[in-house]
């Protein structure tokens, strides 16, 4: 007779908790059905990475699966799971059908983890110079996350925002959507003051377009701001996956410094004294933006990067589309002691808020 319950994930990519909030959110998950008396089993065909989570000391099931293989069908057989967890869309595109002709009675979960087309909307929006309506709006990438929508039995969002936009301007009705941010505590060095910081910093793994964008954009218009007010600060960057490209944007005389990958992101950004984050396209929750009210860092975001996790209104720091007004910001809180603090304490109030 069978008793343990077993859950299958198929991973896009192995998780990697230090290099992105993807990575995170996923060990999350992970931790929930264990807490739960879950059998974990991992699958993946990506490439394994140097920097990935060892799932093995959690007692989880590992292995590679390959795409179109008949090899799926029996190991499926054998695990025959009462939950599969598809880590993205494109995931359940690849699976998805195998999933339904050999489980038939497993529940089928999308872990969205961001809307994608949305993503790419919002970077077409800065590339045309044109706000596009999504009442209207239809490309091939949103076609297809949506029917993926469709096809499972729920899906996980990470942001309110984009569970209101699934309901309104596409009708997915509410029961195949569920609200589910990521958990987020104040870290063990967010009582570190205003005098014990210094610097300025922007955190975001480098494979995602929008942070690569955003320290472009912090180099060419906002920092030559901020620079001249600040003369002592630095400005540094920190990410997974650097590219040449982007540690050539280095400029010391302009205390200017790409680093590279953080051991230890939320030690580096709890040392910092604010934190930038100018998002011009993204989606989802932003981890660097949670991690930066995690650790009590008062941070300058734009509305994309405050979205899902709290109104400009309460945000612990400042919400500004402009630029200048960005640049602004960011220069009262490295200097006004008072201005900082206020941002501080509201770093508690946006966690138990909703995280």
């Amino acid at each position: 007779m069978k008793t343990e319950k077993n859950v299958l994930i198929l991973g896009k990519v192995w998780p990697e908790p230090n290099s992105s909030a993807a990575g995170t959110r996923m060990l999350q998950l992970i931790h929930f059905f264990k807490r739960n008396a879950y059998h974990v089993t991992f699958l993946s065909h990506a490439k394994q990475t140097e920097f990935q989570a060892d799932l093995s000391q959690l007692g989880i099931t590992t292995d590679f699966v390959e795409v179109n293989s008949s090899k799926f069908d029996d190991l499926l057989n054998q695990l025959n799971p009462e939950i599969v967890i598809f880590d993205r869309f494109m995931t359940e595109e690849q699976f998805g059908w195998r999933i339904m002709d050999n489980c038939p009675d497993a529940i089928r979960v999308l872990n969205t983890e961001d809307l994608h087309f949305l993503r790419e909307a919002r970077k077409k929006e800065i590339k045309i110079e044109v706000e596009l309506d999504f009442d209207t709006y239809r490309s091939d990438l949103m076609l297809r996350e949506i029917a993926s929508i469709h096809r499972s039995d729920i899906s996980l969002m990470v942001s309110d925002y984009e569970v209101d936009l699934l309901q309104k301007t596409y009708s997915i009705p509410m029961e195949k959507l569920v609200h589910l941010p990521f958990y987020c505590e104040p870290s063990d060095q967010s009582s570190l003051s205003f005098e014990e910081r210094e610097d300025f910093i922007f955190i975001g793994n480098f494979w995602h377009d929008p942070n690569l964008d955003a320290v472009r954009y912090l180099k060419s218009t906002i920092w030559p701001i901020i620079k001249k007010k600040v003369p002592k600060a630095k400005l540094n960057i920190y990410g997974a996956y650097c590219s040449e490209k982007v540690y050539q944007l280095t400029k010391k005389e302009d205390r200017f410094i790409v680093h590279g990958r953080a051991e230890d992101a939320i030690e580096i950004v709890s040392k910092s004294r604010v934190s930038l984050a100018p998002l011009r396209f993204g989606a989802g929750i932003k981890g660097k933006l949670l991690e930066s009210i995690s650790a009590g860092t008062p941070s300058v975001t734009m509305p994309i990067g405050s979205e899902g996790i709290a109104s400009a209104e309460v945000w612990p720091g400042k919400v500004e589309a402009d630029p200048t007004l960005f640049a602004e910001a960011a220069i009262n809180l490295y200097l006004d002691e008072s201005s900082w603090k206020a941002a501080n304490e509201k770093s508690d109030e946006v966690l138990s808020g909703k995280f």
